[in-house]
């Protein structure tokens, strides 16, 4: 991951496509000129860079003089930003309404104001069709705004109409706000620390979820209410790890999208969202035959033409893609074929590394890691883990740094690493304290990998039996149950005991659960 702060050109042009570099040369000649001419010069110039250096633009660009570049870099940031707009514009709803409310406005600023009418009518009855309760909101005051200007015989009956669309748009915005404030509260709390680690966390959530939580009658409630409502419970009962009321919620998130189809075109990132919930929850509870289901939903939508024609809903969908595909090879066993996927991660990596946020990578490199892990390639596995240990930033998903600490010892222990364990195993203590995640598993796993240093190979079968007879203990217990939802720790001991590969025990285990 880029250590530095990015140039926002550089980042711009380096997230956008063939097609779209290509219209904007073909918007940009259109335009004509020789100042145009001299930022053509600088995206040419900032095109070819790997990394960015001004200096190769004053190198590759010699009519440019450094006193120029600021106002020509603001200058070309503007115009892609308009090419791709236009771009845009036929498959973006959102975009589409606010260039019939732009045209509105201009006619209106020309004194035709029942062209501006007509034109403003037609942008609300799209702003109606797809929930756009916002744009329908603006749509209806500059609406005020010409029939306040422009007098008709129907003034008095339009007038009563106009206001009561707005005080029902007003009403209907309140509840939207107020859930979906909740949501991202929820999920800003899941980032930070996400599963519930003791009593402290599930009564902080539990009071925040109870004292904010509505009862409402959901026949009443708009698409936008349900959904954030809908999104509220998924991210509660993920964080207090009630996989199976976070199923049941993640559903109804899905199934509010499939019952309004137009939402799934005009709003796809978020129907994507719905279906990685659902298959997280569907992950966690184990069920193979419904999660291979919604995952063949899922990577079906990379040929949906919304999909392909959005960078942003393309990367999501590949994302969530090659995560939930490593989770299958989780519940099958399939440790081995699953490590196949990883050249294909790495190069989706490098080519969205301007795009995608550190949680993402750091998703990616943990699951990996347990992939190379489970098929017996520790050195791989320590690869993958280092990218997250070596990350400075700790205050994002601090569950994933403990968890990868805690691998890394694993792993280190059966490469037989014994000269630098004892160190590690207090380095991870302390990162452990500091984090505030020491939990009773964890204490017990430290203690048990700097015992095993000091046992003979013939005791260490009696050793291991014992491991795994003490950890059953918390397979079920609320809090201590997280830290077998990252490590599958009694499949190691069961391989380490039976003395066969790990995968082949999760294998076996896979099979008899279906």
């Amino acid at each position: 991951m880029s250590k530095h702060q990015i140039e926002p050109l550089f980042q711009l042009i380096k997230s956008m496509t063939k097609s779209e570099k290509r219209n904007f040369k073909l918007y940009a000649n259109r335009i004509g000129g020789g100042k145009e001419s001299k930022f053509i010069q600088v995206f040419d110039s900032i095109d070819k860079m790997e990394t960015y250096k001004e200096e190769l633009i004053m190198k590759r660009a010699k009519d440019i003089k450094l006193a120029q570049l600021p106002n020509l870099k603001a200058h070309l940031y503007k115009q892609l930003l308009t090419s791709l707009r236009l771009t845009q514009v036929n498959h973006d709803i959102t975009i589409s309404i606010r260039e019939q409310i732009d045209h509105a406005k201009v006619l209106y600023n020309k004194g035709l104001y029942q062209q501006s009418l007509r034109m403003l009518e037609k942008s609300k009855v799209l702003a109606e069709k797809y929930e756009r309760k916002l744009l329908q909101l603006e749509i209806v005051e500059f609406e005020k705004l010409i029939e306040s200007q422009y007098i008709t015989k129907s003034m008095e009956t339009r007038a009563d109409e106009i206001t009561a669309e707005s005080e029902g748009l007003n009403l209907e915005m309140g509840g939207t706000i107020y859930f979906s404030n909740m949501s991202i509260r929820l999920y800003a709390l899941y980032l930070k620390v996400g599963y519930a680690r003791n009593d402290k966390d599930l009564l902080m959530v539990r009071e925040f979820f109870n004292a904010n939580i509505r009862s409402v009658d959901m026949t009443k409630l708009s698409f936008y209410e349900r959904l954030y409502l809908y999104q509220s419970y998924v991210w509660y009962y993920l964080i207090i790890q009630d996989f199976l009321m976070c199923y049941k919620y993640a559903q109804k998130w899905v199934d509010l999208f499939q019952m309004n189809p137009d939402m799934i075109t005009s709003q796809c990132d978020l129907y994507l969202k719905a279906l990685n919930n659902v298959l997280v929850a569907l992950f966690y509870t184990n069920h193979l035959s419904k999660f291979k289901k919604n995952l063949k939903i899922l990577k079906n939508l990379e040929d949906a033409e919304q999909v392909k024609a959005n960078s942003n809903l393309c990367i999501l969908q590949q994302q969530f893609s090659f995560i939930h595909q490593i989770n299958r090879y989780f519940m099958e066993g399939q440790f081995r074929a699953g490590t196949s996927i990883v050249p294909k991660i790495e190069a989706f990596i490098e080519a969205n590394k301007y795009s995608l946020d550190k949680h993402r990578n750091l998703v990616f490199y943990y699951k990996i890691a347990c992939l190379y892990f489970g098929c017996g390639e520790y050195r791989e596995a320590i690869k993958y883990l280092n990218r997250i240990i070596e990350e400075k930033d700790t205050s994002l998903r601090t569950d994933i740094h403990c968890f990868a600490r805690i691998l890394n010892l694993i792993s280190h222990y059966e490469l037989e690493h014994t000269d630098h364990l004892d160190y590690q195993i207090r380095s991870t203590y302390r990162f452990l304290v500091k984090m505030e995640d020491l939990q009773e598993v964890q204490k017990y796993i430290l203690r048990f990998i700097r015992r095993l240093s000091g046992i003979s190979p013939d005791q260490l079968k009696k050793e291991f039996i014992k491991s795994r007879h003490d950890l059953m203990q918390w397979v079920n217990d609320p809090f201590e149950k997280r830290a077998f939802l990252y490590l599958d720790l009694i499949s190691w001991l069961d391989s380490k005991i039976e003395k066969r590969p790990v995968q082949d025990v999760i294998m076996e285990k896979a099979r008899k659960n279906k």
